[in-house]
């Protein structure tokens, strides 16, 4: 098994294109039955009609096919056809056509509710192409669906949203469930995807996309870093985990870095300094005993691996601290006020790229936006080339925090992570998201495992705290560092994690031999 692939639509239309010619049945066909078995599903204990809002390109026509097929299986449907049906393209048309022949008509405004309401609304408006807001009386019937006390399906996507962003072009559908062909795309994943898609559904419809086009996306899952999950050694010693080390402590923001130092504790590093720069920052962390509390001057010379910015600041000292810090030869995360320094310092952003060892940075879509000397609106209109451009421009393993976190590598490929809920919309996450990522790359994950890995993790957790009933609304930061540990150990003793055992117990060999020295 692989993580699934996500296309942008450039992609999606070059497979249509190899696809359409031998096509047998029509790609069309395939789509409106695809879709129809999705929708008989959802009405199968719901009495009532169907509304079928067909718009006047190909997915209208696939709605077309979805209403014949409805309407064959014997259910009643109303089918309302934007625009005129002589100026259908050619596949769609001859879906109108083959729904005329098995009895069903068009009309061409929405009609009222019938008594007792619809037992499901079928979007079929707008497909991948749309580039344009919805304006006019199309906006309008988005509205009147949306306010309708019924199930919403979406054909391949709601109508509205666009498809390679997760922008809302001026109105969108909100689905309840959407049915999507050939493959994900990242408009579903991120931005106002999620809050507009509801439970998608996949439909290949025959067709192996990576045959025809090789993915550069992925969603982000435990494949994709399986073969660093296993069992620890019995054998074993807290110097086999690493020395891990956050860098931060402001005046004022101690806080930050005690939860990035308490996460990567708790996610099994072995030994963490949280290194302060507030000359009246506590000697010891009472909550967390097990942490070691220094001032920046006495940071230990020999570490696995260092996060900096949790609570950093701006000033002097932390320009300089960060400028001392870059060139050395450790795994290096930056977060938070890391960023904005480097962002507004050319000399700090030429020594990161001159780095020879893994770089990894976490900004939120504010602070993306100074990376790359834009506005942060400019950012979310294309979270996924944001983040790509990121990671291509600081040689860095980027994360761009968010809806659908976007983990974008140097060599240009990108994962979208589909973990997470509102709750995570709080103080802190970001902290303990460097935490646990800085607790892998102290015990020797690659970096773009370990990013990988933590950002899912972190989601899923938080998601394991709602479903518990802790939160959304109230969860905090801290709440989720116990619950990503009790998850991990999961995954590191369920069966998918020891498909490569042995790979993971000679990396920990090697550690043993290595810090005997």
């Amino acid at each position: 098994m692989s993580a699934k692939p996500v296309y942008s639509i450039r992609d999606i239309l070059e497979i249509e294109r190899q696809c359409l010619p031998n096509a047998s049945p029509p790609l069309m066909e395939r789509a409106g039955c695809a879709a129809a078995e999705d929708a008989s599903r959802l009405i199968e204990s719901r009495p009532g009609s169907v509304l079928i809002v067909c718009g006047p390109g190909n997915n209208g026509g696939d709605g077309l096919v979805l209403a014949r097929e409805l309407r064959r299986s014997g259910r009643e449907a109303s089918v309302v056809l934007a625009g005129d049906f002589t100026r259908l393209p050619d596949d769609a048309a001859r879906a109108h056509a083959a729904f005329l022949r098995a009895g069903g008509e068009t009309i061409a405004d929405l009609p009222a509710a019938p008594e007792g309401g619809w037992a499901l609304i079928v979007d079929a408006l707008f497909g991948i192409g749309l580039q344009r807001p919805i304006e006019g009386r199309i906006r309008e019937w988005i509205d009147t669906l949306n306010a309708l006390p019924a199930p919403r399906l979406a054909i391949d996507i709601p109508s509205g949203l666009e498809a390679d962003t997760g922008r809302v072009l001026g109105a969108c559908l909100r689905a309840t469930h959407t049915t999507t062909f050939i493959a994900l795309k990242p408009g579903l994943l991120t931005l106002d995807g999620p809050d507009h898609c509801g439970e998608i559904s996949l439909k290949q419809i025959g067709i192996k996309a990576a045959a025809h086009v090789l993915p550069l996306g992925h969603c982000v899952d435990a494949h994709l870093f399986t073969a660093h999950l296993a069992p620890r050694l019995r054998n074993t010693h807290k110097g086999v985990y690493g020395d891990a080390c956050v860098l931060g402590g402001a005046s004022g923001m101690a806080g930050a870095t005690l939860l990035a130092a308490r996460a990567a504790l708790w996610l099994g590093a072995g030994r963490i300094y949280a290194c302060l720069l507030d000359p009246d920052a506590p000697g010891i962390d009472p909550g967390q005993p097990e942490l070691m509390l220094r001032p920046v001057n006495k940071m230990p010379e020999h570490q696995s691996a260092i996060a900096i910015g949790p609570g950093l600041g701006v000033g002097e000292k932390a320009g300089h601290l960060l400028k001392t810090i870059i060139p050395r030869n450790v795994p290096l995360l930056l977060d938070a006020d890391a960023l904005n320094l480097v962002s507004h310092c050319p000399s700090l952003k030429n020594a990161l790229k001159a780095r020879e060892t893994a770089t990894l940075l976490t900004p939120h879509p504010a602070e993306a936006g100074r990376l790359l000397g834009v506005n942060t609106d400019t950012v979310q209109a294309n979270r996924v080339a944001a983040a790509i451009e990121i990671a291509r421009s600081y040689r860095a393993f980027t994360v761009l925090k968010g809806c659908g976190s976007v983990i974008a590598t140097p060599d240009g490929r990108w994962f979208i992570n589909t973990t997470g809920n509102p709750g995570m919309a709080s103080a802190g996450m970001g902290d303990v998201l460097s935490g646990l990522v800085l607790a892998l790359l102290a015990q020797g994950w690659p970096a773009e495992e370990a990013l990988l890995c933590a950002v899912h993790l972190h989601g899923a957790a938080a998601d394991q705290l709602v479903a518990n009933g802790i939160g959304p609304i109230g969860l905090t930061a801290g709440e989720t560092i116990a619950a990503a540990r009790e998850l991990f150990n999961t995954w590191l003793n369920h069966p998918v994690a020891s498909r490569h055992p042995s790979k993971k117990e000679s990396v920990q060999k090697a550690l043993l031999k290595t810090k005997a020295r």
